[in-house]
């Protein structure tokens, strides 16, 4: 079924919806990736970062991450070594990928994997790594695909309370994933 990772997102996410409550309110507003302190990674236990692209390194539907955090993925690297950073993107082709393959040619993008929130793609990642799950991070702005595939596959979810957001570029397609994102929200605030 073409849209099998919504539902699974929106039934799981009931589920799920009170550890993502607590992820919710234990994450500050106004967190972005850049928040996240390259130095600690390994020192918190993570051997392998996971990146979801759209809203996490650039708006949606950007060619390559911003600037700031082209600069924050080479200390990334730095720290864990190219090998143990991913992007997991439900969009993983195109110029973004071309860019990753010229300036960070170690990161690897999994693709071929179901859709998150299917755990498949943290799943390959820790293969891939040769690491445990429980050693993955995996940062995302949405809590029904990256957030709950983490917790689905027992990974640690950073959640990006802040995404990056570009309304001149694309406006509807912002306005869309804001709605998306507020409705996350709403659905883990309701009573178990």
């Amino acid at each position: 079924m073409a849209f099998a990772h919504i539902v699974l997102g929106i039934s799981e996410g009931w589920r799920q919806r009170r550890t993502l409550r607590l992820l919710v309110q234990h994450t500050p507003p106004g967190r972005t990736v850049l928040d996240l302190q390259p130095a600690m990674l390994a020192e918190r236990g993570v051997a392998v970062l996971v990146l979801d692209f759209d809203g996490v390194l650039a708006p949606h539907g950007a060619d390559r991450p911003l600037p700031e955090v082209h600069a924050w993925l080479r200390q990334v690297v730095a720290a864990l070594g190219e090998e143990k950073v991913f992007i997991l993107s439900n969009r993983p082709h195109g110029p973004r990928m071309d860019w990753f393959r010229i300036e960070l040619p170690g990161v690897r993008v999994i693709s071929g994997v179901r859709k998150k929130p299917y755990p498949d793609g943290l799943v390959r990642a820790g293969e891939l790594a040769n690491v445990p799950l429980s050693a993955i991070l995996m940062v995302d702005d949405r809590l029904l695909t990256g957030c709950l595939a983490a917790i689905t596959a027992g990974c640690v979810p950073y959640y990006v309370r802040s995404p990056f957001v570009d309304l001149r570029q694309r406006p509807r397609k912002e306005l869309f994933f804001m709605l998306l994102r507020w409705a996350e929200r709403r659905l883990v605030r309701l009573s178990p």
